[in-house]
């Protein structure tokens, strides 16, 4: 079987609508004013919860948006399925495809991936003077090896897509690293962070291939969202002033 990468995928230049990728859930809700203010509304059936589909136009006919899961926004963009999207800074690190270009943090969705432990051994287990191999459950393989093997530790990692708090309370690991925003759920199950390994915020990003080839059509809709986060800076000056 052939597994295609992304730089096996081409992306000829076309007259279709450009398709921008967008993450469900909570990065989705935090884009809307912006997409609304850079003039891309999706159609009616986009806010419909009940609506099965997943690609939608817009009120730009040079313009379509995708709706996936998060994680899957930048591989969408990395092998050309979509040109552009929006995505969390978590998922360009541990992916970190070259064919993405990130020219614009969007300033939103704003969080950040954690060490957490149990309390009650707060400060053993990140501690490189004290273990060269530890157990990490974690969603972010490549980030959790990486940042731990820049201390010298071994990081056996169990791989989870959810309930990462569960982890360490049934003994499949020491730690977890995984996205905190208000740390709720972690204290409401026993843990506490130890270590912030990155601050995450979304950006849009585009396909490197894309933007060779149609420069100006990528371009254009990289300067809208340029001009409406000047103009969302603008307004949350104003109304602090």
């Amino acid at each position: 079987m052939t597994v295609l990468s992304p730089a096996q995928t081409a992306i000829p230049e076309t007259d279709s609508p450009l398709i921008l990728a967008l993450p469900k859930g909570r990065i989705l809700k935090a884009a809307a004013p912006l997409l609304h203010m850079a003039g891309i509304v999706p159609g009616p059936d986009f806010n419909d919860e009940k609506s099965r589909l997943l690609r939608f136009e817009t009120n730009d006919p040079n313009i379509d948006v995708v709706r996936v899961r998060s994680f899957d926004v930048a591989t969408f963009v990395a092998f050309g399925g979509a040109q552009i999207g929006i995505c969390g800074a978590d998922v360009l690190m541990e992916f970190d495809y070259p064919e993405i270009y990130a020219p614009l943090d969007l300033g939103i969705g704003g969080c950040r991936i954690s060490i957490a432990q149990p309390r009650d051994r707060s400060g053993q287990e990140d501690n490189p003077n004290r273990l060269s191999q530890v157990r990490v459950a974690t969603k972010y393989p490549s980030i959790t090896r990486r940042h731990f093997a820049a201390r010298g530790i071994n990081a056996s990692i169990v791989h989870l897509h959810g309930a990462m708090e569960l982890a360490p309370v049934l003994d499949l690991s020491h730690l977890i690293v995984d996205l905190v925003d208000t740390g709720s759920t972690l204290r409401a199950n026993g843990l506490e962070e130890t270590h912030t390994i990155a601050h995450v915020t979304s950006r849009l990003i585009v396909n490197r291939t894309a933007l060779k080839t149609q420069p100006e059509r990528i371009g254009a809709i990289i300067n809208r969202f340029r001009t409406a986060l000047a103009s969302s800076a603008a307004q949350a000056k104003d109304q602090q002033a």
